[in-house]
């Protein structure tokens, strides 16, 4: 077992972002380019893939009232801040955010969709009447492919990226596996192994759950819970304040709250999904914060392990990876074993591995909400060795086989999919 690698994946798949991750990347992107611009900047041409689009249309920008792919990309060419990557317009001011909204208001922002192949693909070109500039991002939300100034090719790196941090998804899946990741987990030593993101992740997503509980944010499906609780129409258990709490964060999420998160393979639901039901749990319970650290862990590991060869966007709702990494990091969190883990995995692919993704947007809490809960009953179920048999739809015997059955389904089976769902969205 490679422990330095292993903490370098975590580290690497797990990242702070404010706000949605697809405008964000927008955001950057546009950012990116401006750099590159001399002179006023007078129209903006966005060009992204379908998943992107589908993603960046109905997200909350955080610190404005704006949803939208223009005003991502009109914000980030006003004042984004590149060294900040997924951070890139939380310092926008009052002014930069009006100047945003004359440029879209004015028509100076083009969005079209672009036909490249990789589903995570964000190409913004900026023009003025005597320079242009242009950049790239493809694969990854901070992955920058190419930046342009006058349509010549200059160094394209981030601040802070270099050839020694970068992990490729082939990395990952030769790295991860459900029985590495267990042995990891119970070896790992905090005085020595680099886990600092998870550390920031329980702090970070554990605030912006908070967060949300507290205030007033998009549909509102974690205070719904608790007037259901308040009610008699739930119960007042460990399920249900993991569901309410968890689904508070993606409430404020959504809604841009202009709180960071720590996100998981690209995503900050998912980063948020795989961290706050293990340490609500944790707390109803009364675990220690030894054990709650290892199972959270696990838990982003788990999500990280099956998003390698998954992708970050689909055409299958994200979240159903994240709280399938939930149960397992449930399960360990309650002492269960190597096999019951991946009872878990067979569990949630057996139950919610069906679950459309249809952008991004406030009842992404809703169907976050559903799958935390699921992960809830599969954990309980291999905690007492039960499992979706191998005769049972795409679950398999061994758990990694159930994995990339549904990896497949979401590379192989969902693209249709992504074009109908952009079509109904688009002529709404």
């Amino acid at each position: 077992m490679n422990r330095k690698l292993i903490c370098q994946i975590l580290n690497h798949e797990m990242m702070l972002a404010t706000g949605c991750t697809e405008p964000a990347a927008i955001a950057l992107t546009a950012a990116i380019a401006r750099e590159q611009l001399d002179g006023e900047l007078e129209h903006i041409k966005v060009r992204a893939s379908a998943n992107i689009i589908k993603n960046a249309m109905s997200a909350g920008i955080p610190g404005t009232n704006y949803t939208g792919i223009n005003y991502a990309a009109a914000l980030g060419a006003v004042c984004g801040a590149v060294d900040r990557q997924l951070r890139v317009v939380d310092d926008a001011r009052p002014e930069d955010i009006e100047r945003a909204a004359h440029l879209v208001e004015n028509g100076y922002v083009d969005v079209r969709r672009a036909f490249d192949p990789d589903k995570l693909y964000v190409e913004v070109e900026l023009v003025n009447k005597e320079h242009q500039s242009r950049a790239i991002i493809k694969g990854a939300h901070t992955n920058v492919i190419l930046v342009e100034r006058d349509h010549q090719r200059v160094g394209c790196e981030l601040p802070g990226q270099t050839m020694e941090t970068d992990i490729t998804p082939e990395q990952i899946s030769r790295t991860l596996n459900i029985r590495t990741i267990y042995e990891f987990v119970e070896t790992m030593d905090r005085r020595q192994d680099d886990l600092h993101m998870i550390q920031e992740a329980i702090e970070v997503n554990g605030h912006i759950a908070q967060l949300g509980a507290a205030g007033d944010y998009g549909l509102n499906i974690g205070h719904g819970i608790r007037n259901n609780q308040e009610a008699g129409l739930m119960g007042h258990d460990v399920v249900m304040d993991a569901v309410a709490m968890t689904a508070s964060g993606v409430d404020a999420r959504m809604a841009g709250a202009n709180a960071p998160v720590i996100t998981n393979s690209g995503s900050g639901n998912q980063g948020i999904t795989a961290t706050v039901p293990i340490l609500s749990a944790a707390k109803s319970l009364g675990i220690d914060e030894e054990r709650t650290f290892r199972a959270v862990t696990l838990s982003n590991l788990m999500a990280i392990h099956i998003h390698a060869d998954f992708g970050p966007l689909s055409g299958l709702c994200g979240a159903t990876i994240a709280a399938a990494a939930a149960a397992c990091g449930l399960v360990y969190l309650q002492g269960g074993t190597l096999e019951q883990i991946g009872f878990a995995v067979n569990n949630m692919f057996g139950n919610v591995s069906g679950m459309l993704c249809d952008g991004a947007k406030a009842d992404c809490a809703l169907k976050i909400s559903t799958c935390v809960f699921a992960a809830f009953q599969c954990a309980a179920m291999a905690l007492r060795s039960e499992s979706v048999k191998a005769t049972d739809g795409i679950v398999e015997t061994d758990p990694e086989e159930t994995i990339r059955n549904f990896v497949r389904l979401g590379n192989e089976g969902s693209s249709k999919c992504d074009d109908l769902i952009l079509e109904m969205l688009l002529q709404k």
